[in-house]
């Protein structure tokens, strides 16, 4: 059982795209994706710097244009059939929505276009931040964050959890944080999947309506709770619902894991879901996809299921 996951904000890397201009198929999907969301992706992907593509509305496009068009390579040929399920982390969701066939591309791309600038727009409403807290027990910093006013917005499981709010509140949780654990500031435009991304929300709720989802055609897995969702349409009001909530990639990893997952691979940009499956998922073959030359790999696992 193959499960394909597609990586959110924070995996791009300053021209990570640059391997990927060398198929004529990719270069034409990433110009013609840039026409559709109005920014050049393709700069973005191999000429533009760290704080560029850090930038909430372009990372968000980029991100999923990667994952669409890696999935075209990975896919083709008649390989999805060996493809058991797919799920997205954060921004990701957008790529794993349109992998299963609940969006098509182009509504893909309108969508993270709408949700980043969205995002970007509702953190700059007052400062904001989040910070990865490794090693400590949940029961124990949740009480802490309840004290700070701050909000977990990622278990992303193997003990780390990404909070969420007010500058001041994670100086202070970095200052004094619960026993044992690290707390590391993440270079991120605001509190995303939390109370202070309800504007961007409430604005993809409407850009949603415009929309005719489909049902899956692949399993297909939520950030909301884990679980499996079998009707598109209500994907997508879970997609729309988790730019304010928090990401539940830990119960991702334990659907797959109740599943019974024999492989995990993950699209570009990739690498941080993989690393988490190593911790979550012990003895599970992967594959992370970062550059074409990691595409035979990839497709030699899924031959083995076929």
């Amino acid at each position: 059982m193959i499960v394909v996951v597609c990586p959110g904000q924070g995996s791009q890397t300053p021209g990570f795209l640059t391997p990927w201009l060398e198929r004529p198929d990719f270069a034409a999907g990433l110009a013609d994706m840039s026409d559709q969301v109005g920014i050049d992706l393709t700069a973005h992907g191999t000429l533009s710097d760290a704080d560029t593509i850090r930038d909430t509305a372009i990372a968000q496009p980029l991100i999923v244009a990667a994952g669409l068009l890696t999935l075209r390579a990975l896919l083709a040929d008649g390989r999805h059939t060996a493809v058991a399920g797919i799920a997205g982390h954060s921004v990701g969701e957008i790529t794993a929505a349109a992998g299963a066939g609940i969006l098509d591309a182009v509504d893909a791309m309108r969508f993270v276009r709408e949700r980043g600038a969205a995002m970007a727009r509702a953190a700059a409403l007052e400062p904001t931040g989040m910070s990865a807290v490794i090693g400590a027990d949940e029961g124990e910093l949740l009480a802490r964050l309840a004290e700070l006013d701050l909000e977990p917005a990622n278990f992303n499981g193997g003990g780390q959890i990404v909070v969420a709010g007010a500058l001041p509140a994670l100086g202070a949780l970095a200052e004094t944080p619960p026993s044992r654990a690290r707390v590391i500031p993440l270079q991120v435009a605001g509190a995303f999947h939390t109370r202070y991304m309800r504007p961007a929300a409430e604005h993809l709720a409407s850009v949603a309506a415009g929309f005719s989802p489909h049902d899956p055609a692949l399993p297909i897995w939520t950030n909301h709770d884990g679980s499996r969702v079998s009707d598109g349409a209500h994907f997508l009001e879970l997609l729309v619902g988790q730019v304010s909530s928090p990401v539940r990639w830990d119960l991702c990893m334990q659907s797959f894991a109740d599943a019974g997952v024999t492989g995990i691979i993950e699209v570009a940009p990739a690498g941080a879901l993989v690393g988490l499956a190593k911790r979550a998922l012990k003895g599970v073959p992967s594959v992370a996809i970062k550059t074409p030359g990691d595409l035979p790999a990839a497709w030699a696992l899924l031959e083995q299921q076929s």
